[in-house]
């Protein structure tokens, strides 16, 4: 329990850190917690979160690690929006696989879809206006189109006798505040900007990305 406790507590600071060097503008603060907070992360979903199910361990892990590549894409200076918005892409889709393990799809799941499926058709005609050109906002769809499914497969999972009860309900809370945060940094960057959003998106994804990981603790 102590190393849990130890790695959630680095894990809270190395994000705060982040958090202060983005709101100060310390570009060198930010290029070393930003990546570190989900390295951590990373490192206690390997050796410190014991596994209910090994598969789902792996998978959760490449959804990690797919993340931080995005991290370090989206602080990078220069126009490397879309290299972070794919891999972030391809995170959830490793998390969309994840949260189907031994649950599967069935016409009976279908109705978990709607609320998300609401909320993400909001946040697309709220952003709509500010997105230019067919490029993004095909890709601004696709990848809320994705994480909307992402959140369903989540909600399906936490239903389903297959999985450990606890760990079905940290992943959907995680994927539902992945769903938050996202939402809050596309609005930021393409509707409305405002001084909060970074801390709050910084908040939201690392309680995300923690609470997916420990979903893997049988």
């Amino acid at each position: 329990m102590l190393p849990l406790l130890l790695a959630v507590l680095a894990i809270a600071v190395s994000a705060a850190c982040a958090m202060v060097a983005a709101y100060r503008g310390d570009r060198r603060g930010l290029y070393l917690f930003k990546p570190l907070t989900t390295v951590i992360i990373i490192i206690a979903t390997l050796w410190l979160f014991a596994p209910a199910m090994r598969r789902y361990q792996d998978v959760v892990l490449l959804g990690l690690a797919l993340s931080l590549a995005g991290d370090v894409f989206l602080m990078l200076p220069g126009n490397r929006f879309l290299f972070g918005l794919a891999s972030f892409l391809a995170a959830h889709l490793a998390y969309i696989w994840a949260f189907t393990l031994g649950v599967g799809y069935e016409p009976a799941q279908l109705p978990w879809l709607a609320p998300f499926a609401f909320f993400g058709l909001m946040v697309v005609v709220f952003l709509w206006r500010g997105l230019h050109g067919a490029v993004l906002k095909g890709a601004v769809v696709a990848y809320l189109l994705v994480i909307v499914v992402m959140a369903w497969r989540a909600a399906v999972r936490s239903h389903s006798p297959v999985p450990p009860y606890p760990s079905a309900v940290l992943a959907l809370a995680g994927a539902c505040l992945f769903l938050a945060s996202d939402s809050i940094l596309a609005i930021d960057r393409f509707r409305r900007p405002f001084r909060a959003a970074q801390p709050l998106v910084f908040a939201t994804y690392w309680a995300a990305q923690l609470l997916i990981g420990l979903s893997v603790r049988g």
